[in-house]
């Protein structure tokens, strides 16, 4: 009886640890496949499914006459997923071999099996990739991918900018027209064999390519410019230099060059203030090439005329400051176009107090001086102007001259530009469509009245004929221009003696502008005048622009006068 109770007692224990395992298994079964049975089931997918994005081609960037500039090169991108690796050796070893990268960062890589996704090779030769494709080997795959590409190399590097690894706008016009010429990727989702072999695409979706863009700049107008540059910059010991080609009528940059300059290519290992397009980005005091501002001002007031004269010391006083004249002389009596013609800063200052501190306020708001000119290129800066209300008495002294005032190179290409457009300003760009479409389309403003552009065009043509910017002049060509020279602030308040900026900016033919061209030239040290540094480069890239764009002469008489020059 006892043992009867005793197998009975066992019986039921065993019964219930059976009952008791098929609960658990039961809750087990009921918990995966109720709660976690979207976890596992993504689990499978993802073992077994992939979804590969698949980039969308980025646009191309053409100068104006069709030549590319940035475009995406064809490259195959080849990763690989460790826990398909079988042979993690095998793996590197081929890598190494045919596509070059180091099996030795590669293979512990491979063996973490926690990861699913190793870049092997980025942007490798789609050749060298396809001969490690057919190895077969389990875990690799392969996809194509976009370099970005400059053909041009240096040519316009600081204005078409760069993109990054991940074909994305950097700098430049790739940055200010990533959007348009990114497109939109696309995507496939392929079945994967146990091996990690693609056997199916079961969805996808095409992508769309990025639009192309089609600058207004001149690759051979920029080259020439950069060329130029290089030149002065060597010639006379300079630290930087600058140009801005511009078409007056249209606001169309055909060049924006500077010097020194670095390869599009290799912008990853440049410094960025190299990579800065200094044309839009940085600011100088203008120096004498500013008083076309207070010409103006007076003529279109009706204070004065081209023909009206001053007496002027070679010294004035303003406030506490004693101001003079670059080269020393008596005392004279200049017209208003002599004062500009031979670059007086006496004269300037004594035509500014005639306009009074408001009244050349509001001349240089009407140029747009400290305020963005607008061109479609990213980090554009206003300049430096100081407000009216912060005047002190000897500013009257200082801004007349163009010292106390800081502007980019594109503001004051674009002032000389509305003298040359009879008086109406044109925004500048740097693009004219983008795709099928103009993405821009400039403003016009009028600045001053077209008689009193004529009158300013003739006495700036006398300032290369026979003042401060004789070296401006082009054989067979009118030129009309300003000299500047203007010391660099020292950072203490005050001015350094011995770090200077030339530069000239004039139009051609003055009969009739087809372009403007400005040279800015940064810490000269072998001379410093604008007349001397700045002058013979702009000739040298005017003379050039005007041939190769067939431009005919409009004074053939001074082609045969400086033929006749001994």
């Amino acid at each position: 009886m006892t043992r009867d109770k005793q197998a009975n007692r066992r019986i039921r224990l065993l019964l219930a640890v059976f009952v008791l395992a098929f609960g658990v298994v039961l809750t087990r079964a009921a918990w995966l496949q109720g709660v976690q049975a979207a976890h596992y089931e993504r689990m499978a997918k993802s073992q077994h499914r992939l979804t590969e994005k698949t980039p969308a081609g980025r646009g191309t960037i053409f100068d104006r006459t069709g030549v590319q500039l940035a475009i995406g090169e064809t490259t195959t991108t080849v990763f690989a997923d460790p826990k398909q690796i079988r042979n993690p050796r095998a793996v590197a070893l081929a890598a190494s071999e045919i596509l070059g990268v180091d099996g030795n960062i590669l293979y512990p890589k491979l063996l973490n099996k926690r990861s699913q996704f190793v870049y092997v090779a980025r942007f490798a030769d789609p050749a060298k990739a396809a001969l490690l494709e057919k190895r077969k080997l389990i875990g690799l795959g392969f996809y194509p991918e976009e370099r970005r590409s400059y053909p041009q190399g240096r040519v316009a590097a600081q204005v078409i900018g760069y993109a990054g690894v991940d074909n994305k706008g950097l700098t430049g016009l790739e940055v200010q027209y990533d959007r348009k010429l990114s497109g939109r990727p696309g995507s496939r989702t392929i079945v994967r064999d146990p091996f990690g072999r693609a056997i199916d695409v079961i969805s996808s979706m095409p992508e769309e390519p990025g639009s192309n863009v089609w600058t207004t700049l001149d690759h051979t107008i920029q080259a020439n410019a950069e060329s130029v540059l290089r030149q002065t910059v060597a010639d006379w010991g300079a630290k930087a230099a600058t140009a801005v080609v511009l078409d007056p009528r249209t606001g169309e940059v055909l060049a924006m060059a500077q010097a020194p300059g670095y390869n599009a290519n290799g912008a990853n290992d440049v410094r960025q203030a190299l990579q800065r397009n200094r044309a839009v980005t940085d600011t100088y005091e203008p120096g004498s090439t500013f008083k076309l501002v207070t010409v103006t001002g007076v003529l279109s007031e009706h204070l004065v005329t081209p023909t009206t004269t001053f007496t002027l010391p070679y010294t004035i006083q303003v406030a506490d400051r004693i101001i003079h004249d670059a080269e020393h002389r008596g005392t004279e009596t200049f017209s208003v176009a002599q004062i500009l013609k031979y670059s007086s800063n006496v004269g300037a200052i004594t035509l500014a107090e005639k306009l009074g501190e408001k009244g050349l306020a509001a001349w240089i708001k009407q140029f747009g001086f400290g305020q963005p000119t607008g061109i479609d290129f990213p980090g554009e800066t206003p300049g430096l102007v100081l407000p009216l209300e912060q005047w002190s008495g000897s500013t009257i002294g200082n801004v007349p001259i163009g010292q106390g005032i800081a502007v980019t190179p594109m503001q004051m290409a674009t002032v000389y530009g509305a003298v040359a457009n009879d008086g109406v300003w044109v925004q500048p760009h740097l693009v004219s469509r983008v795709g099928g479409r103009a993405p821009f389309h400039p403003q016009h403003r009028r600045i001053m009245a077209a008689g009193v552009s004529r009158e300013i065009k003739a006495m700036l043509t006398d300032v290369v004929v026979g003042g401060t910017g004789t070296e401006a002049a082009i054989p067979g060509y009118t030129v009309a221009g300003k000299t500047g020279t203007a010391q660099k602030p020292d950072g203490h308040g005050g001015y350094s003696g011995s770090k200077f900026v030339a530069s000239f900016v004039g139009m051609v033919p003055a009969t009739k502008p087809r372009l403007i061209v400005l040279v800015m030239v940064d810490e000269p040290s072998k001379a410093i005048w604008g007349g001397v540094v700045a002058a013979p480069a702009f000739a040298a890239i005017a003379k050039f622009d005007l041939q190769y764009l067939e431009v005919p002469p409009d004074a053939p008489e001074r082609t045969a006068l400086s033929a006749a020059t001994p």
